[in-house]
């Protein structure tokens, strides 16, 4: 039983996999924060052009 545990947490298997979902995750999140502060911004452009047509159309 000893040799079975020691075995287990010696083998490093899957460390790889394990380093690539956690790389893939903050990949992702760092997405979702960019996404974030372009939609403000993207929202704030079209208010503006919005109102520039309207004045200009009156």
């Amino acid at each position: 039983m000893f040799h079975l545990l020691k075995s287990f947490l010696s083998s490093d298997e899957g460390a790889v996999t394990v380093d690539w979902v956690v790389l893939t995750a903050a990949v992702v999140l760092m997405g979702v924060g960019v996404g974030a502060l372009v939609l403000g911004a993207v929202e704030d452009g079209s208010e503006q052009i919005s109102d520039d047509v309207v004045a200009n159309t009156s």
